[in-house]
């Protein structure tokens, strides 16, 4: 595995809101393919059609980055971030859930994305419980050099997808990771049964509320700027 990077995402959360007006992030212009709105702010969001989207540079080191959405659901990213160490940014899709894990009958997400073939990546989602105590990311492909926070727990086979797990802390919440076995650019990921895992079975976490169900890239290089895509997003609850 790479080398392990890790994001304070309870700090870029809490400050995104304060920082968003006014604040200009590098040079970069964004891309063509939307036209409801568009950023290059370092912290700049929107809430569009029940996702709220955000540009989120977060990590040292970055350049240039912006964001632009047809919906909160289809939406891309031009990133200008040079070839070192360390996670620039996690442009992203946010979903909140505000549901107990026991309390949720069915928690499915299905994406679509086109990323480049070349830089150092993931796409992948993120989930939180609403006091940031939990943080569970399901990589659903990755590229170059990045890698999980954390030590190895073992393959499991949940959600439709087989995943190989790791477990870990960044010193404000504990870390599940994890990376599906086979990158896909589709697809569809039965969320629930991996939260009943983490609870139920390995006894990580209680029955904690999810707050919200993240989607988007973590970005370590992507030096002479570079496309990603998410043709489609969505995230149902029941």
């Amino acid at each position: 595995m790479g080398r392990h990077f890790r994001r304070t995402t309870l700090t870029r959360v809490l400050l995104a809101p304060a920082m968003a007006a006014g604040m200009a992030f590098g040079l970069a212009s964004a891309p063509a393919q939307a036209a409801v709105w568009s950023t290059c702010e370092q912290w700049g969001n929107t809430t569009l059609n029940g996702y709220t989207l955000y540009n989120n540079i977060w990590g040292s080191g970055a350049g240039s980055q912006c964001v632009s959405a047809d919906s909160g659901t289809r939406w891309s990213v031009r990133a200008d971030h040079p070839n070192t160490s360390g996670i620039k940014s996690y442009p992203n899709s946010t979903k909140a859930v505000g549901k107990q894990i026991d309390s949720l009958s069915s928690l499915k997400s299905s994406y679509d994305v086109t990323v480049p073939a070349a830089g150092d990546y993931n796409s992948s989602y993120d989930i939180w419980d609403t006091d940031h105590d939990y943080e569970i990311m399901l990589w659903v492909n990755q590229h170059g050099n990045v890698g999980p926070l954390g030590s190895p727990q073992g393959t499991v086979t949940r959600g439709g997808h087989t995943w190989n797990v790791y477990k870990g802390s960044n010193g404000a919440n504990e870390v599940f990771s994890f990376l599906r076995t086979s990158d896909s650019s589709a697809g569809t990921v039965d969320i629930l049964p991996i939260l009943k895992w983490i609870k139920n079975t390995k006894g990580w976490m209680g029955n904690e509320t999810i707050g919200d169900v993240q989607f988007g890239y973590e970005i370590s290089g992507s030096a002479g700027g570079l496309d990603f895509r998410t043709n489609a997003l969505s995230v149902l609850t029941s």
